[in-house]
């Protein structure tokens, strides 16, 4: 079997031509095969954004190139995962999803639209949001560029949706600097809190009127592993974590018997390239470090929107206040 892009690192690793290599590119770079047992289910063509600019796509195409005597073959099939589209599955939905223009966001946004969803996608990088809209130009997409921590950008979010709102996916988040509390900085706490926890309060806060009225709804609120335990971020993280967890419960349980699921996805390691903020904490990394070397397996954003479209769906039938770990297992470690 030709090994191309979208080959698994493991299948890469495994091939007596294409082991040499990885190991060859990992040698260079001062790094060991070992890190990358969480990552070996990943297509390669995954390490270009994992690597946050340090692998250029040249990198990849050359290491193709190099396994099969100069030429990029057309892609053979993989033993790795690959995303089932359901066609109309959200047919004649409304569905808002924030943080559409990377990540997660942008992986759950594309397959609500290709199942047939009108999506309304909300972010703060416009050009991405517009790149979105150009690489789907087929599907029902609307853009709301701006910062959700302003009341008008929400406002401008929910008046764009009209009066039928199906389903909301709030997916936007930003990482912390691994500070320990004793270390969190006010500027860190309020910025983390407001995205995290504040934001996604208010959007639900929104939606829920017009779901109430309808009788049925649908909410995803997208946590993280940090939710569930105490070593998998920083402080504020950590918090911002487990009250979008208690949120997402108690919204549950007041709404259900309106119509309105309220679910969440716990995300363990993901492969989007977010990249980490400015000085991060000596203390706090070092701590953490031994425990996120023990995530089992990193997944894709697009296997991630697997998990979040299946409860965002009619498919979660009957499944309301659930916090759902889609990451490999760590959460039973």
């Amino acid at each position: 079997m030709a090994l191309t892009a979208h080959s698994t690192i493991g299948e890469w690793l495994n091939d007596e031509t294409g082991g040499p290599l990885i190991r060859g590119l990992l040698e260079k770079s001062g790094s060991d095969p070992a890190q990358l047992t969480p990552v070996l289910g990943l297509p390669l063509q995954q390490l270009v954004a994992m690597s946050q600019g340090a692998m250029p796509q040249s990198v990849v195409d050359d290491l193709v190139r190099a396994a099969n005597g100069g030429e990029i073959p057309t892609d053979a099939a993989s033993t790795g995962w690959v995303e089932q589209v359901a066609p109309g599955r959200f047919a004649g939905k409304t569905v808002i999803v924030t943080g559409a223009a990377s990540g997660i966001g942008k992986a759950t946004a594309a397959r609500i639209a290709r199942e047939g969803g009108r999506v309304i996608a909300s972010d703060i990088a416009a050009d991405k949001l517009d790149a979105l809209k150009t690489e789907l130009a087929d599907a029902d997409i609307v853009t709301v560029a701006g910062d959700l921590r302003s009341q008008d950008v929400i406002d401008e979010v929910i008046a764009t949706a009209g009066d039928r709102i199906d389903g909301l996916a709030n997916v936007a988040g930003i990482n912390d600097d691994f500070s320990p509390a004793g270390e969190t900085s006010d500027a860190v706490w309020d910025r983390v809190i407001a995205i995290n926890l504040t934001a996604p309060f208010k959007l639900m806060r929104a939606v829920l009127p017009v779901m109430e009225k309808a009788g049925r709804g649908s909410i995803l609120n997208v946590a993280s592993e940090a939710g569930l335990r105490g070593n998998a971020s920083g402080n504020a993280y950590t918090a911002s974590k487990h009250g979008i967890i208690g949120v997402t419960k108690s919204a549950a349980f007041m709404y259900g018997p309106m119509g309105i699921r309220v679910n969440s996805v716990a995300p363990g390691g993901v492969a989007t390239g977010i990249p980490m903020p400015p000085n991060m904490s000596e203390y706090g990394s070092n701590r953490l470090g031994p425990f996120q070397k023990a995530i089992p397996s990193v997944a894709t954003a697009e296997q991630l929107a697997a998990s979040i479209t299946f409860l965002l769906s009619d498919d979660g039938v009957n499944i309301n206040g659930a916090v759902l770990a889609s990451d490999g297992g760590w959460s039973v470690q």
